[in-house]
């Protein structure tokens, strides 16, 4: 089932999003929180991204989980230590530096992710108030005006850079995270 969720495209998300997150949160969950809300706002964005990343998330961490070899598991329940404290003291500890790279991996990619979120944000250009708001990430901007930059010389230097700032925002975070991993692993190494 992962590995099939895993193969539909941005687009069929996006469709979704917008046949069952947005009339939701138009109907049942922005008017606990605001006064009026037309569904596509950045917290369906962040919904169907959160479940777009999902299949990519539970397959690499089952991975990294199948990658602890059965005899420190074995080892630690042989010793004494219920299943809990082998969870908690052997699997997680070894594979943490993993589930942090699966989670910065999922969250690269769903930086860049274009169509999902293009079709539920509202492509407003207004700086949000809240997260019941339309939004106009940089992908969808870049998406939705790369056919009219040709016409219009300095709107492909716009543009560029709006590609050039998404660039740059992913490999800093990249960046952020690579370092903390690397912190994450010195203070654990010899615990």
């Amino acid at each position: 089932m992962v590995d099939l969720l895993s193969g539909i495209p941005p687009v069929i998300y996006g469709v979704w999003g917008t046949l069952t997150i947005v009339p939701l949160i138009a109907n049942k969950i922005a008017p606990l929180f605001v006064e009026f809300s037309t569904g596509y706002t950045l917290f369906a964005g962040g919904v169907v991204l959160a479940v777009m990343i999902m299949p990519l998330l539970i397959s690499i961490m089952v991975e990294v989980f199948r990658s602890i070899p059965g005899e420190m598991i074995d080892a630690s329940l042989s010793m004494g230590a219920t299943r809990w404290q082998t969870v908690k003291k052997v699997i997680l500890r070894k594979s943490f530096s993993g589930i942090i790279a699966a989670v910065v991996l999922a969250l690269s990619r769903a930086f860049g992710e274009t169509m999902a979120v293009l079709m539920v944000c509202g492509n407003i250009v207004q700086i949000p108030q809240s997260i019941f708001d339309a939004g106009y990430p940089l992908p969808a901007l870049i998406a939705n005006n790369y056919g009219e930059m040709l016409s219009m010389p300095g709107y492909e230097s716009a543009l560029m850079f709006s590609a050039f700032l998404l660039f740059v925002i992913v490999i800093l975070f990249n960046g952020l995270s690579r370092f903390t991993l690397n912190q994450i692993e010195k203070r654990y190494r010899f615990a």
